[in-house]
């Protein structure tokens, strides 16, 4: 990592990635064991039903139970159930408030939330409102853990993330990070959501163990409105649709299989050898259902996407069943909100924690047609992704605004107030050799900061990736300037907190940190990757 550049040096960099670039996409392709494709996937043991046969399920509104002081409160249960995902099978869950996805939380631009959770798993669990504009007390570092009842660690033996080795502390609990904050069975966290209306979710972040604990089911949405939205006209009600997408694979007797060294996940961190790269599952879940289908009025819709996925990247496209054809739509927000002004597309990119805001217009096909929305990534069963069959023709009186938003900073390159350089690579951990996946040649460690910011400035960072790794930035959001020293793609337009870097990519983020202040976290979204050591401390000054 380095930094302290001049604002002159960073006016004479344009788009392109210097130095930095030119030498370290090679070494880190000289670094990296793995194919550009990310990660493995585990086959299903059981039957699968056919496509599009399942309704979709939507995800159930949380009501609060206070609105006292101005504060809207919440209490979720993080608990095991068991609940029937393929048709007929019956699959034990890790879940918030007994439903996977957790229920969807919905809150106002400005109003505070509170949401108390209540820990009734077998292990410690940390919470991390993914996108939300969050005091640090409550980003759900890895380490600030929520310990069940009578929690007692289990002596981990660790070499590096993943492997078995050292003799590291045991991360189920915090005494090797003497800044963590423990708490048993409850916890609080605080939301004030003074950021721009947008969709957000909520998923565990425990230290070497979010890859598994997201595969088990602890991921929900949180929706942030405000009245401006609102005024738009874009479709609403019914025809807003949150659809959370996610692939899995099923173990012979109904559960989820997953590559764990440790299944209990209480000592040894990790995945197999196969999977080191990415887990991926043949089973393409929406809103925890398998390739669902929904009835569709011949009207506009709003979809909001979340790729919930542990490592599968997507490429989506609507494509008519009957002849294939291709359909556009429009793209008006991504991870942080709105955009300016909405944006045509044929097909989309989304990676790992990536969230997109699209409107699809069906009344532009006859009442009866199939639509597939399908990822061109995929192959086999993993090419569907769900589908919408129009029932009916309908009034429709939403629209799509010319321009959606005014509010997006106006950050400038000449604002920034020092630039600094990146490298995401696969890379050795320790004196053992052990394989994990670094950032800047480190591994993570919850007690170095690796990089301080100061309060209100504006930074330019420069990102260079070996393979697929979609990087996420904890407290605020940022621009993409630029892509392998070109201009940004089109779906790249508005605020992000996470960009996905394709093999062998860079990419310049601007963004400024005028939020709270505090320690913080970046990382690859890859849950693999980030588990194995892929995440590097912000400390806001």
């Amino acid at each position: 990592m380095r930094e302290g550049m001049s604002r002159r040096r960073i006016l004479g960099i344009g788009g392109a990635l210097g130095a930095m670039a030119v030498t370290g996409l090679s070494a880190a392709a000289a670094l990296s064991r793995h194919p550009a494709a990310t990660g493995a996937e585990l086959r299903s043991a059981v039957p699968l039903p056919r496509p599009f046969q399942v309704p979709l399920p939507l995800p159930s509104v949380l009501a609060p139970v206070s609105r006292a002081g101005g504060v809207d409160r919440y209490a979720i249960t993080q608990r095991e159930v068991t609940a029937e995902l393929l048709p007929g099978v019956r699959t034990p869950l890790w879940t918030y408030g007994g439903t996977f996805p957790g229920p969807t939380i919905e809150s106002r631009r400005g109003r505070p939330v509170t949401v108390t959770h209540r820990n009734e798993l077998p292990v410690p669990t940390v919470v991390h409102l993914h996108g939300g504009r969050t005091p640090a007390a409550s980003d759900g570092y890895p380490t600030d853990l929520v310990v069940p009842k009578g929690w007692q660690a289990a002596g981990m033996h660790r070499g590096g993330h993943g492997t078995p080795g050292h003799g590291m502390p045991d991360h189920g609990t915090s005494m090797h990070d003497p800044r963590a904050v423990t708490t048993e069975v409850t916890r609080d966290y605080t939301f004030p959501l003074d950021q721009r209306p947008a969709l957000l979710w909520y998923h565990d972040h425990r230290m070497d163990f979010t890859a598994p604990a997201i595969w088990r089911g602890l991921a929900g949405l949180h929706i942030v409105r405000d009245d401006a939205e609102d005024a738009l006209g874009l479709p609403a009600g019914p025809r807003e649709l949150p659809l959370m997408i996610a692939d899995r694979a099923f173990a012979e007797d109904g559960s989820l299989d997953y590559p764990s060294l440790d299944p209990t996940l209480r000592r040894h961190p990790g995945v197999r050898e196969p999977y080191l790269a990415g887990v991926l599952g043949d089973v393409i879940l929406v809103n925890g259902a398998p390739w669902p289908v929904h009835e569709v009025d011949a009207a506009r819709y709003r979809l909001r996407l979340l790729n919930a996925s542990n490592a599968r990247h997507y490429e989506l496209a609507f494509e008519d069943a009957g002849d294939g054809r291709a359909y556009d739509f429009v793209q008006i927000g991504a991870d942080q909100g709105l955009l300016a002004a909405p944006v045509t597309l044929r097909t989309l990119p989304l990676a790992p924690a990536e969230r997109y805001d699209l409107v699809v217009d069906f009344s532009r096909m006859p009442v009866g047609t199939l639509i597939r929305l399908v990822n061109r990534l995929g192959s086999g069963r993993t090419r569907d992704v769900m589908a919408f069959r129009i029932a009916r023709k309908a009034a429709d009186d939403s629209r799509v605004p010319r321009v959606l938003s005014t509010d997006l900073p106006a950050w400038r390159r000449e604002d920034a107030a020092r630039v600094r350089d990146f490298a995401f690579r696969a890379g050795r951990m320790g004196e053992d050799g052990t394989h994990g996946w670094l950032i800047g040649g480190r591994p993570f460690d919850p007690t170095r900061t690796d990089v301080t910011v100061r309060h209100g400035d504006t930074e330019l960072w420069r990102l260079v990736a070996d393979v697929h790794h979609p990087v996420h930035l904890h407290l605020t959001g940022f621009r993409i300037l630029s892509r392998g020293g070109r201009p940004p793609l089109p779906h790249d337009a508005g605020l992000k907190d996470t960009v996905s870097l394709r093999p062998g990519e860079s990419a310049e983020i601007l963004t400024r940190f005028d939020a709270y202040r505090g320690r913080y976290l970046f990382h690859c979204h890859n849950a693999e990757h980030e588990d194995m050591g892929m995440m590097a401390n912000l400390e806001v000054t």
